[in-house]
């Protein structure tokens, strides 16, 4: 809301980074504005306590989105209408408001740089094409030529495809945590970018498919390989229809890559020879040697990365997976992330770590159980279980 005589104008001189990156254009600028102190969390008659959202993040899936944007929308329309000039939020894709604490206000409109902080499946060099496939994690999204005071208040909306997330701090202390709030925009972005994934794993039936075909969303794969398998355990189909497809897609250079990022991890580079191994069977399409390294060694780098995180104690199976997802959750800032730490330890525990019954014969070369007792059918040693054994181990190089 605006007071008084206000005026609007645009920024002349966007601020700047690192190699002369900028905006593209300048903010709308506003004075004499009102201070915002949150949105009424519930209503109330005049002389009544309530309570004030002073802090959220949404999206537009949820009811009370709609009715916060609306207002939202009025307030900056109305301070266009005193400034005299004609602003649409519902055209805008990105649209950032800063309050100041001396009564001026910033609205960018589509004209603010947009970073989103990604963890990476390979080493990319600055300045360079980043792929969606290239894409482990989204962790962020922050606006890195936009100056930010430490008593601003922050709003934030965006568009992702057909949705929209909405994010605010009304920063009542003064201390903005501008970091917190670049985390927040991120958890939004991930969730309208990749909103298949977290719809799939909330889906018992869908999940349940998955796991018992040995696939998960892996990060590997997550950004490519993985929509055609979500597709087939979606509509019901055999996902064996389409796993020859995959493993083709898995050429030298890609194997490559796995054995890049491991090295690079201390608890990996103490087993690369039998790691190399493992690839190098992999290339010559001898699943059995795949599966007999791999599935047994998955616990021995877990037990490794325990050991340097508890002054050189092991533990457990049962204490290693619940570490396993502890350290997931903590390297990238949640649980919720792409990583999908707690969904992956079910992963681990009801598929490679499957008991098994030898009786009725009921192992597979996806158990490591199953495998290590030898009561695994030859036949189950496939190229697909070759393939998932290698990519439940590098799952643990984002984890560890």
């Amino acid at each position: 809301m605006v007071d008084g005589q206000e005026e609007a104008r645009v920024s002349a001189e966007p601020p700047r980074i690192a190699d002369g990156v900028r905006n593209i254009g300048g903010p709308l600028r506003f004075t004499n504005v009102e201070p915002l102190a949150g949105f009424a969390a519930e209503a109330a008659r005049g002389g009544q306590q309530i309570k004030v959202w002073t802090k959220l993040a949404l999206t537009s899936d949820e009811p009370l989105f709609h009715r916060l944007v609306e207002n939202l929308a009025n307030v900056i329309n109305h301070m266009a209408q005193q400034a005299g000039i004609g602003v649409n939020l519902r055209r805008a894709d990105t649209a950032l408001l800063i309050l100041k604490p001396d009564a001026t206000a910033e609205l960018w409109l589509d004209t603010a740089a947009v970073s989103i902080r990604c963890a990476v499946k390979r080493a990319i060099a600055a300045g360079t094409v980043v792929f969606e496939h290239d894409i482990a994690d989204v962790t962020g999204m922050s606006f890195p030529c936009v100056t930010f005071g430490p008593a601003d208040k922050v709003l934030c909306l965006f568009r992702g495809d057909w949705r929209f997330g909405f994010a605010f701090d009304m920063n009542p202390e003064g201390k903005l945590d501008l970091e917190g709030f670049t985390t927040t925009l991120g958890a939004l972005y991930r969730e309208l970018r990749y909103r298949h994934l977290y719809d799939a794993l909330s889906k018992p039936v869908v999940f349940d498919r998955l796991l018992t075909a040995g696939w998960f969303p892996f990060a590997e794969i997550i950004t490519a390989e993985f929509r055609d398998l979500l597709h087939h355990c979606e509509a019901g189909f055999n996902v064996g229809e389409i796993e020859d497809k995959i493993i083709a897609k898995f050429d030298d250079a890609r194997m490559q890559r796995f054995l890049e990022r491991w090295v690079t991890k201390p608890h990996f580079a103490a087993k690369a020879g039998l790691l190399n191994a493992a690839i190098t069977a992999f290339r010559n399409k001898e699943p059995v040697a795949v599966i007999k390294i791999l599935l047994t060694e998955i616990e021995g780098v877990l037990n490794d990365a325990y050991r340097a995180a508890h002054s050189g104690q092991g533990a457990k199976l049962e204490d290693l997976l619940v570490f396993a997802e502890a350290s997931a959750e903590r390297k990238a800032g949640g649980s919720n992330t792409l990583l999908f730490p707690k969904a992956f330890g079910q992963y681990l525990r009801e598929h490679t770590f499957a008991n098994f019954d030898p009786i009725a014969q009921t192992g597979t070369a996806g158990s490591r159980h199953a495998v290590g007792h030898g009561a695994a059918p030859q036949e189950s040693y496939t190229m697909p279980r070759a393939l998932q054994a290698i990519l439940t181990l590098d799952q643990l190089a984002f984890y560890t």
